[in-house]
């Protein structure tokens, strides 16, 4: 319980009900306290009370007069809105009643008006057919009065137009008039086709059509030269006008199609003039190159590549100078030429489906079929033009019984081929061997025909028409290259003991050549789009890792990386065979050096002239002689490998078998100093400019042996102090490696230099 005292009075405040006299007495004390001098603020007070009880009596009234009108507001609203529903709900029900009646007295109205709808949609139906038959006859009677006229081209626009209509009717099912459409079409499409044709042909009979001899040869035969124009203008009449029957031999002729197992690309039919044109040298084909002739010869697929291909060229300049301007004329996208190729082109693709079957199982004759198909494909391309997306015989020879025989056949050649390379007295020897500049690679014989093998593979598969089959293609040479390497691999093993002989060099030559062949290869935009084929097809199969995707991907890997791969680790063990061969004899020589007295010999003031150490004269002789012998024998990036390697352990084993295994006088070290770097380093400098710098044991430890003797106590003493102060920082003083630094030592610990420095005979005699 609170309490407040005013005066002599306690005044105390029930917390359960609002205790008026309780707050008085709390506002007298925070306003007048006990100090009697503030009564005087009494008056100022009551009145400052008095407004404040004013204002508070306004508010009070003026909220007790507004709320009421507010929520009789809303109470008259609420009454409106309901007498509207009420209003809205009574007119709803009549009308839905009115609706109910009226539907009741229009359902027999509705009734027969369906009747009636039903049977004007009948009657515009029957009126549409007749319509439709009444277009279609009064083409036919235009036709009709143009060809009594003998107004041809305005017959054949007016067929062209009937043949649309009939390609608008196509997806109607009103089959009589269908039928009647197409039986009017090839009525007059006949009539005039026919006329066309003769007509056509007599124009190409003046011409002497076809043309069987090269172009200079070419005499059309005209009865008088003023006849020329006149010809070549009927020429180009009749030609448009059969242009114009197009449609409607589309829509009568269906072409002939090969079977769907070889996979041919879409194409349009040839146009009609184009076919007037072919018939005879179709016919000559077909009489020379089926049944029973003596130029139908298995055996000579040759004899009608080569013919066609003479066609083409034939007649090419007469269809670019007369035929392509009027197909230009006409507003036609056709090329004369292209389509006048891929007319006989189809013929090939026929006469290769009939006779690969024949002779699918004899290797000799489908070997030879295949390579006068690829002379053939070649030549079409690259001397007429012809277009990849049309058919060729990549399509007939990509069928899978005919591709698998390919392969196979392809493969036991390739093989057959290899062995004849690898028993060939010249494999290993270079054909460039006597021209220095070309000879670079020292590329011996056997490696340099099989790189030209894989080549002429990927000539021969390269305008296969899908991904798949190039793949395949490309699974087989890398078949073959790592069937080459086992081989490669089973002549070097029989020459293991004479690892610097020519023939392992030769080997190892044909090694690096293969790999650096596969490695640009794999930058060639060919196998790059390869790549990214076996990238797709791998993803789909879930072949390879995700790893491996990425990689193919983002062109970290080729198509060529397992086979490099290998035989990078043949070449590898090769080089070190070779390295560790001439490693050993190298040993061999150096024994007597090992021995050399080098606590003894004479000071350098004490020689005239500094001359090479006796001992050392085998060692270096046998280093010079094999590095001249293997220079000339392998390749200048095998070469630069292998006397790398062998510097490193010609390094190592002098630091370690000479320098740390014996004591040196200041003799002793200055002739060790002259000895490497007067007649071991110019071993090598005709290979590199600064030789040294592959020997940093060698150059780095006869710097700290040809130390004077002030340095090395320098030296010794400051090796000493690092190693005494451990990781203690002190700036004044330079670290250990700072000071070697100085001296040119960079390969060398603080610990190798230590030992060095203890290998020193020549130090002052200090007593203590």
């Amino acid at each position: 319980m609170a309490a407040i005292k005013v005066g002599r009075e306690q005044v105390t405040r029930d917390p359960d009900r609002c205790d008026i006299p309780y707050y008085v007495a709390e506002f007298i004390e925070r306003e007048v306290g006990t100090d009697l001098n503030c009564l005087r603020k009494l008056g100022k007070l009551i009145e400052e009370l008095s407004e404040n009880k004013k204002q508070l009596e306004e508010q009070v009234l003026t909220v007790s007069s507004e709320v009421p009108k507010r929520i009789q507001n809303a109470l008259k609203n609420a009454e409106d809105s309901k007498k509207s529903l009420s209003q809205l709900l009574g007119e709803e029900t009549v009308l839905f009643d009115s609706i109910n009646s009226h539907l009741l007295t229009a359902q027999p109205w509705m009734e027969d008006l369906g009747v009636l709808i039903s049977q004007i949609e009948e009657v515009e139906r029957h009126l549409a057919y007749l319509k439709w038959i009444s277009q279609i006859e009064e083409l036919s009677d235009n036709i009709q009065q143009y060809l009594m006229t003998n107004n041809v081209p305005e017959a054949a626009t007016t067929l062209a137009s009937m043949a649309e209509l009939d390609i608008k009717l196509q997806e109607s099912s009103c089959s009589h008039l269908l039928t009647f459409v197409r039986s009017t079409v090839k009525f007059w499409h006949k009539i005039l086709k026919d006329k066309l044709s003769s007509d056509f042909e007599e124009i190409l009979t003046h011409l002497h059509w076809p043309f069987v001899g090269p172009p200079q040869s070419q005499v059309f035969g005209l009865a008088a030269p003023a006849n020329v124009p006149e010809i070549y203008n009927n020429l180009e009449t009749l030609f448009s006008q059969l242009l114009k029957l197009q449609t409607s031999d589309e829509l009568l002729t269906k072409p002939k199609q090969l079977p769907e197992k070889y996979s041919l690309p879409p194409s349009p039919p040839i146009i009609l003039p184009m076919q007037i044109m072919l018939n005879p040298l179709q016919k000559r084909f077909k009489y020379h190159f089926t049944g029973n002739r003596q130029t139908n010869v298995l055996s000579k697929p040759e004899w009608y590549l080569t013919q066609v291909l003479m066609w083409i060229g034939n007649h090419a300049k007469f269809l670019d100078d007369k035929i392509q301007p009027i197909l230009d004329k006409a507003g036609s996208s056709v090329n004369a030429r292209l389509e006048f190729s891929r007319a006989l082109v189809m013929l090939i693709l026929e006469k290769l489906a009939a006779d690969i079957p024949c002779l699918l199982y004899d290797d000799n004759l489908f070997c030879h079929l295949v390579d006068e198909v690829l002379l053939f494909e070649r030549e079409l391309y690259a001397a007429h033009g012809y277009l990849s997306s049309f058919p060729s015989c990549m399509h007939i020879l990509s069928e899978e019984t005919c591709f698998q025989r390919w392969l196979t056949v392809e493969r036991k050649f390739a093989l057959q081929k290899m062995d004849s390379i690898l028993s060939s007295e010249a494999a290993w020897v270079s054909q460039y061997k006597d021209i220095t500049d070309v000879d670079e690679m020292k590329v011996p014989d056997c490696a340099e025909t099989f790189t030209t093998l894989l080549q002429v593979i990927t000539d021969r598969y390269k305008n296969l028409p899908t991904a798949s089959r190039k793949l395949q293609f490309l699974e087989l040479q890398k078949d073959l290259v790592d069937d080459f390497r086992l081989r490669l691999t089973q002549v070097m093993k029989e020459e293991t003991r004479a690892s610097l002989a020519f023939r392992y060099c030769a080997i190892l030559n044909a090694v690096n050549y293969i790999g650096t062949v596969l490695a640009d290869w794999a930058d060639n935009v060919f196998f790059l789009e390869l790549q990214q084929a076996a990238l797709e097809v791998c993803a789909d199969s879930n072949a390879f890792s995700k790893l491996q995707l990425g990689q193919l991907a983002c062109m970290e890997s080729s198509v060529f990386d397992d086979m490099i791969n290998l035989l990078e680790r043949l070449k590898h063990d090769m080089l070190t065979r070779q390295v560790d061969h001439v490693f050993r004899e190298v040993k061999d020589a150096a024994k007597l050096y090992k021995k050399e007295r080098w606590l003894s010999l004479p000071s350098q003031a004490e020689q005239a002239v500094m001359s090479l150490s006796s001992t050392a004269c085998p060692l270096l002789l046998t280093l010079r002689d094999r590095l001249l012998q293997l220079e000339q024998q392998l390749c200048y990036s095998l070469f630069k490998i292998f006397w790398q390697m062998l510097a490193e352990k010609v390094d190592m084993f002098i630091y370690q078998e000479v320098i740390l295994a014996n004591h040196f006088n200041e003799g002793g070290a200055a002739q060790l100093q002259f000895d490497m770097t007067r007649n071991l380093f110019p071993l090598f400098s005709h290979y590199c400019k600064r030789p040294e710098n592959y020997f940093k044991h060698i150059k780095e430890a006869c710097i700290i042996l040809n130390l004077n003797v002030g340095s090395a106590l320098l030296l010794k003493d400051a090796l000493h102090s690092a190693s005494e102060n451990g990781t203690i920082l002190d700036p004044n003083q330079p670290s250990a490696t700072a000071v070697l630094n100085e001296l040119g030592v960079y390969k060398l610990a603080q610990q190798d230099v230590e030992i060095l420095l203890n290998l020193r005979t020549n130090w002052p005699n200090i007593g203590k």
